[in-house]
């Protein structure tokens, strides 16, 4: 199983294809979509758009895990963000491909066992956990690595739930 983890921005769109393999979590890639604040948000989101759907065509993830909207001080800024989150969902709608969503304080403690842990904490775990040799050089990486875990922990949980009854 692949999920694909996606931290939407509107300048960076932090992006992880996370393979499940008995019971193990493979990262198969992840990176970030940039776009240049010069270009006008309806280019900006186009460009996010063919890359998420580019990621999606080739790397044929089984589902996607994006994290809900925080809304904080800048409710500007907050939708923005969520216009945003509307691409990556059309990406795996037009995809077929069903979306979870989590609350960034979900993946935190899904992912560190802290709820409100900080950016470094989430990487540190992230490397661990996949296993890999540095850390991603953007927060939006890791980020979007912690929700594909985050999904990837949930799933085996539900499945092993199932198999127990």
């Amino acid at each position: 199983m692949r999920t694909l983890g996606i931290d939407v921005g509107t300048r960076i769109a932090g992006y992880s294809v996370i393979e499940v393999t008995n019971g193990k979590l493979k990262p198969i890639i992840y990176g970030a979509i940039k776009v240049s604040p010069k270009l006008s948000f309806p280019e900006r989101l186009k460009i996010i758009y063919e890359g998420l759907d580019n990621i999606i065509h080739e790397y044929k993830p089984a589902n996607v895990a994006v994290e809900e909207v925080f809304f904080g001080k800048n409710i500007k800024s907050a939708i923005k963000v969520g216009e945003g989150r509307g691409i990556a969902i059309l990406c795996a709608a037009k995809a077929n491909l069903p979306v979870a969503e989590y609350a960034a304080t979900v993946v935190k403690k899904s992912v560190t066992g802290i709820g409100n842990a900080t950016k470094m904490q989430v990487q540190e775990m992230v490397k661990n956990i996949l296993d890999i040799s540095e850390l991603p050089k953007l927060t939006d990486t890791s980020d979007a690595m912690a929700i594909a875990i985050c999904h990837c922990h949930r799933t085996m949980h539900e499945l092993n739930y199932k198999n127990y009854l």
